[in-house]
């Protein structure tokens, strides 16, 4: 063997690694980072670091006789999966899975017929089933469990745990592999909570008992169970939804206590409206001390946000009375209760929205005050949310707020950075793009919004002729949106307004569009799209 050749090579290719690497910062950088939780993080700010995702998609055409996708129709479509005939829920993917909340219409198990709750659990190479998690109906009905809206909830994965809040008011822990592992943890009756009276499913309300149904390999695996209606009071209003965040071992989420039929009368006034439980057990381990019940305008649908300001891990809450509400994250032990206390709190209804010449504005009228439905986004020591009310009640005025985060006490005088009263009731939460310091948001109504983030000054505006439920997705220097038309824009990130491209999935789309390991995720009502430039084209999910 020559060592000076040797030496010589080992040289040349320590110096082409040098230059590569100097090179680096001036080419392309691929990401592929999991989306575990709504919101990617807990500051949830809905933005992906991913890159190399395409401008443009067509999504396909049916089979023949078939509600499945013909793969061989799409372009850059990786694999689309069936869902229900409702899918508010929005996709997370972790650890090779992707999850997703919706109905059960048409069920995919025989064994559970009739409308349920479904939390998907889907390959994310393939879309294939891995498990269900099969969610029975509340026998109150409606004003507690609204039929066929499915999982609202985007479940937070961390390790081999999931967490979600289910439609009838539960806080649950699953395993991430489902039955196929074994029954682990300490809840060991899956036979028996999956059950719905049978006689519920025709519509009659008897108390007759439902036979268990054993689970199998492709079922969910409950590895605790938390009921906030049998432990807190909680009234949900209609059905609860607020997605959970994890948070130094614990589990934060809203508890969605609202008002009953009447739409005026809080039959829980007392309840919590936001609780933290033990990640590992599920026991209480905290709630809020903001008395919010009494104030609720309907129900609250709000999802948590968390981050450290000043040195103090902080939670920021969305109130069914309009106010936004930051609590020191860690309980605090006051006589046999252990609470999250109040730091500060912003009412996001200006006295205009409330008030008209003397006189009170009503709650659903069109000029009058809202809740607070989209989650609070923290970002560089501010907190961005915007108010609106629930769909049906129609277009209204709304306000974007961006609050100061680092004061205390009641901030609605002084805490104010900037708000913008041009946007509508709005579901949606904000995207920041780090990169270019810009806003994007949407409107009930239908309008996009383009804001200078640290001036709110608006930059552009466009109308979608449609219906928003869902929220934007900044990534790749880019904004995807979908409306209720089934239409899904893509827009440039950039202070001026350029459409890059528009598809339609032929179905509304209520969810917002995540990405995830080179992979952009838009479901419509009925189908899941796995969106991934030059796919090929693998089997479809079923």
């Amino acid at each position: 063997m020559n060592i000076a050749k040797v030496r010589l090579r080992g040289e040349v290719a320590r110096m082409a690694a040098l230059l590569a690497a100097a090179l680096l910062p001036a080419l392309p950088v691929s990401f592929a980072v999991d989306w575990p939780m709504w919101g990617r993080t807990n500051e949830r700010n809905m933005v992906s670091p991913e890159r190399g995702l395409p401008e443009s998609f067509d999504p396909g055409q049916p089979k023949a006789n078939s509600d499945d996708v013909d793969l061989a129709t799409t372009k850059n479509v990786k694999w689309v999966a069936r869902l229900g005939s409702q899918t508010y829920g929005n996709v997370v993917v972790a650890q090779g899975r992707v999850l997703i909340g919706t109905n059960n219409d048409p069920p995919r198990d025989p064994r559970f017929p009739g409308d349920r709750s479904l939390l998907l659990c889907l390959d994310e190479q393939t879309g294939a089933l891995q498990w269900q998690f099969t969610v029975p109906k509340l026998k109150e009905g409606r004003a507690n469990d609204w039929e066929s809206l499915g999982i609202l909830s985007s479940p937070v994965v961390s390790g081999k745990s999931v967490y979600l809040v289910t439609s009838r008011g539960e806080v649950v822990c699953l395993d991430l592999n489902g039955m196929a592992d074994g029954n682990d943890g300490p809840f060991q009756d899956e036979a028996h909570y999956v059950v719905q009276d049978l006689a519920l499913d025709r519509g009659q309300r008897t108390e007759r008992p439902a036979p268990p149904i054993p689970p199998g390999s492709h079922d969910a695996d409950i590895v605790w169970a938390y009921n906030l209606m049998d432990e807190l009071g909680v009234f949900p209003r209609n059905a609860a939804n607020s997605s959970p965040l994890i948070l130094d071992g614990r589990v934060y989420a809203c508890t969605g206590n609202g008002t009953d039929w009447t739409g005026v009368n809080v039959p829980s006034p007392f309840s919590p409206s936001f609780i933290a439980l033990d990640g590992r057990t599920g026991a209480l381990a905290g709630e809020d001390d903001a008395g919010i019940g009494p104030r609720v305008f309907l129900g609250q649908w709000s999802s948590v946000a968390a981050a450290t300001v000043n040195g103090r891990p902080l939670l920021f809450g969305g109130g069914g009375d309009g106010v936004l509400y930051a609590f020191d994250a860690t309980p605090a032990a006051e006589g046999d209760r252990r609470l999250l206390k109040k730091v500060w709190w912003f009412d996001c209804n200006p006295p205009e929205y409330k008030a008209k010449d003397g006189k009170p504005i009503p709650y659903g009228d069109a000029n009058g005050p809202s809740e607070i439905n989209a989650t609070p986004v923290f970002y560089q020591n501010r907190v961005y949310v915007a108010i609106g009310q629930e769909p049906e009640h129609g277009e209204g005025v709304g306000r974007l707020v961006c609050v100061d985060a680092t004061k205390t006490g009641d901030l609605t005088r002084d805490g104010l950075v900037w708000d913008f009263r041009g946007i509508h009731r709005s579901l949606s939460t904000v995207s920041i793009d780090p990169a270019t310091g810009l806003l994007f948001t949407a409107d009930f109504s239908g309008f996009v919004y383009c804001l200078d983030a640290d001036s709110g000054k608006v930059c552009w505006t466009h109308d979608l002729k449609s219906h928003v439920w869902g929220s934007t997705l900044v990534a790749d220097g880019k904004v995807y949106l979908g409306d209720e038309d089934g239409d899904v824009f893509v827009f440039a990130a950039s202070r001026e307004k350029k459409v890059l491209g528009q598809a339609n999935l032929n179905g509304p789309v209520y969810s917002s569009p995540v990405a995830a390991n080179g992979t952009l995720y838009v479901a419509s009502a009925a189908q899941l799209y796995a969106i991934h430039a030059g796919a090929t084209q693998p089997a479809a999910g079923k």
